[in-house]
């Protein structure tokens, strides 16, 4: 096999990322599970069965593929440069299982190997001695590759400000000279980057009036089609150790047009919806985050608990499925839920947020939103409102420990659900809140454990769940 989904890294084993211990992924090894591993077409938001028929011919086109790609290449010597690599991963995986099943599991409180005085503070983490284990390792071995193929503004450059700018920065940052990570040698790299993004090509291109998607598909294609015929790394794994990242929410779409992106590579988005085909076994969610200044993220912090007077508070444009069933329930029903699509006059939307016990982070046209980093900022108890949306991190953090989730069936309810969480559990839970934000946390120069780490981080567990045979 040229692909083996080979169950190494500390990845939740179902769809959903609420689970309580962090968990050795046991995959099958029969090529199709590479691609759509424990996924039901049927479930998919897609309603024409034509869509779905296509989606079905697509994996069974590339199953194919893999099959004829293994019978070239058996009997042939091996790849001794990539199974140095494997080796490298293998120890990895060896060492995380090591820390999973031997490890100090039940503390709450573990010191980093490589920073005494530091510390992974608090039960946010599904299994902090895990984690610090995976992290550490990580930033010891782990190897990027950028393709340096494509000019700015569509390549090697992206939006830094508003609510797709995590694009921007983290193509800036995986490209500082400085980082541990980038290597110029695509021979010792474990996982190889597309630096493409999809903002700028939309910007650049995409005509408002005629609004021809297409151009995606010239731009991604054309790309692939360059870095996959200079070099042997995209067709010796079939995309498996490549990845690309994008905000837009038109991110997935843009992998459409390539299946090996799409359904084998990494695909690190913001829109990590499991109804449009996101697999959260090979895919990364990540946060979306509203850089409004350019690159800073502004205030940090919120009041002390005495001083919030408002239970809960959400502000934002109606659309979407969710939000007209929050604001059918809430808008102007209640003093202690306070819900606007803008905020009154003499106020501010920041200042609302540090007086609010609760931040309520419905979706809109897209699963991610801004406002639950946002709400982390100020120290606010996010609510989750969202249907198959899969949280960023959620294979390190435990976000039961420091949100709320609440159902669009259980809005009625949600003032009683709020003020059945007691005192006590408010507390630890902004505690929690204040101790998971250092994940979150946008820096000019990156820091260690912050998002664009996390980032990587997610990358690497990924990546360590697919071993490439030679």
């Amino acid at each position: 096999m040229v692909v083996v989904v080979d169950g190494a890294a500390v990845v939740p084993r179902r769809l959903s990322p609420r689970r309580s211990q962090y968990s050795i992924s046991a995959f099958p090894a029969k090529p199709q599970d590479c691609f759509l591993s424990h996924f039901q077409l049927q479930n998919v938001k897609m309603q024409k069965a034509s869509a779905v028929a296509k989606m079905q011919n697509a994996v069974a086109k590339m199953v194919e593929e893999l099959k004829v790609e293994s019978e070239l290449r058996r009997g042939k010597e091996k790849d001794k440069k990539l199974e140095r690599i494997e080796a490298e991963l293998s120890r990895a995986r060896a060492l995380i299982k090591d820390a999973i099943v031997n490890g100090n599991n039940g503390s709450h409180v573990v010191q980093d190997e490589d920073d005494d005085n530091f510390v992974l503070r608090g039960d946010i983490y599904r299994n902090a001695y895990a984690f610090q284990r995976s992290y550490s390792l990580m930033e010891s071995m782990f190897k990027i590759y950028v393709y340096e193929e494509g000019e700015p503004p569509l390549f090697h450059s992206g939006p830094c400000k508003d609510i797709y700018s995590l694009e921007g920065v983290f193509l800036n940052q995986i490209e500082l000279e400085n980082t541990r990570f980038r290597t110029h040698n695509p021979d010792e790299a474990h996982a190889f980057f597309l630096p493409f993004s999809v903002v700028m090509i939309l910007e650049e291109l995409f005509d408002p009036v005629v609004r021809d998607k297409a151009v995606l598909e010239r731009v991604v294609g054309d790309y692939v089609r360059i870095v996959s015929t200079k070099y042997a790394f995209w067709n010796r794994s079939l995309a498996a150790d490549h990845f690309m990242l994008s905000c837009h929410d038109w991110g997935p779409r843009s992998t459409w047009y390539v299946h090996g992106l799409y359904f084998s590579a990494i695909r690190a988005l913001c829109n990590a919806n499991t109804s449009e085909f996101f697999n959260p076994k090979k895919d990364v969610p990540i946060p979306e985050i509203n850089l409004k200044n350019g690159g800073s993220i502004g205030p940090i912090g919120g009041l002390p608990y005495s001083e919030r007077t408002i239970l809960a508070f959400f502000a934002g444009a109606l659309h979407g499925r969710i939000r007209p069933a929050l604001f059918r329930h809430w808008r102007g029903k209640d003093e202690d839920i306070k819900v606007y699509e803008k905020v009154p006059e003499g106020t501010s939307y920041e200042d609302m947020v540090r007086k609010s016990k609760f931040c309520l982070c419905p979706s809109g046209f897209e699963v991610a939103s801004p406002r639950i980093v946002e709400a982390i900022y100020a120290e606010c108890v996010p609510v989750l409102i969202s249907q198959h949306y899969v949280l960023p991190f959620s294979d390190v953090l435990d976000w039961d420990k420091f949100s709320i989730s609440v159902s669009v069936e259980e809005l009625p309810e949600l003032k009683k659900i709020l003020l059945g969480v007691s005192e006590d559990r408010y507390v630890a839970m902004r505690e929690n809140v204040r101790q998971a934000r250092r994940h979150f946390v946008v820096n000019d120069v990156p820091k260690r454990y912050d998002v664009f780490h996390m980032i990587v981080h997610s990358v690497w567990l990924r990546r360590l769940n697919v071993r490439i045979c030679g």
